[in-house]
């Protein structure tokens, strides 16, 4: 998609339009004169639109726009160049349209280089906590989290912690969340009420927060509840100099006012600048553990 080579500048905008099975469509950001990528990740989810179906999103740094116009505006700077690629791993043709608007400019010397990291488990195991970022060395500071999440329970399923570990916590996390809907910036399980007086799934988009999607099922065959939400940490970055690792617990409730530890489908883009160079990320999933079923 570009290949920039001796150039010292940022890129300040993206634009595609994609047609075909997004979640298939890989894209991935070297920086400089790197062999690993920065940015790994299905197309779609790195827009926060993971479930291959259409949302508008009205955010800052991420804008979705009638009919498929995928829009980022998070900037990424490089001192060397850049490369960018797409790779379909579906035995389908994808088309997509796309435009890359970057300047040539002095970057300062402490400015850090943009990262994105895709993760998805499915299911969860039991007990377990899904980890939506780990192995990151060096400083930096995170600045968005994305999530897919497939419910495969009845009733309420985000009363899961977000942790942030950093700078050498162990047991005990820096910042701890109260809440899944309470760390996406809504509140009381996105309810609100429908003209029928029942309590519903509100979607909304706003320019650091969102529950983008909620995908209700037809009743027939797509009958599982599935959410996207996305999270900006902009005017209020995670700062880190010299580890991080994400993670949220998946919660639900059970009898007796007990917690449920749910299996649910879940999947993740971790957004976040630091000093080169990173660690190596995770094996990327293959196209059966991609699939959106």
């Amino acid at each position: 998609m570009a290949d920039v080579k001796g150039q010292q500048g940022a890129i300040q905008q993206m634009w595609c339009t994609p047609s075909g099975t997004c979640r298939f469509a890989i894209l991935r950001i070297y920086w400089d004169d790197e062999t690993e990528p920065s940015v790994e990740c299905p197309l779609g989810d790195f827009f926060a639109s993971g479930w291959g179906q259409y949302a508008q999103i009205s955010s800052l740094p991420v804008c979705v726009n009638p009919g498929s116009a995928y829009n980022s505006y998070w900037e990424m700077p490089f001192r060397k160049g850049f490369r960018m690629t797409l790779e379909n791993v579906a035995e389908e043709n994808f088309t997509i349209y796309y435009q890359i608007n970057y300047t040539l400019t002095d970057v300062p010397e402490d400015a850090a280089y943009f990262h994105a990291q895709f993760r998805r488990v499915n299911p969860l195991p039991y007990k377990d906590v899904y980890t939506i970022l780990d192995g990151v060395k060096g400083w930096g500071h995170y600045v968005g989290t994305y999530l897919a999440w497939g419910v495969h329970n009845n009733g309420w399923w985000g009363e899961g912690e977000i942790k942030f570990f950093m700078d050498g916590d162990s047991a005990f996390p820096t910042i701890c969340g109260t809440g899944t809907e309470d760390y996406f910036c809504g509140s009381y399980d996105f309810d609100a009420k429908a003209a029928d007086g029942t309590s519903q799934y509100h979607e909304f988009s706003t320019p650091y927060t969102g529950l983008a999607q909620v995908l209700r099922g037809d009743g027939h065959y797509q009958v599982q509840q599935r959410f996207g939400l996305y999270r900006w940490h902009i005017n209020d970055p995670i700062r880190f100099e010299k580890d991080l690792k994400v993670t949220i617990q998946a919660l639900g409730w059970r009898s007796g006012g007990r917690y449920l530890p749910l299996q649910d489908d879940i999947a993740s883009v971790a957004f976040w600048y630091q000093a080169e160079p990173h660690a190596k990320f995770p094996k990327f999933p293959d196209k059966d553990a991609l699939e959106i079923i």
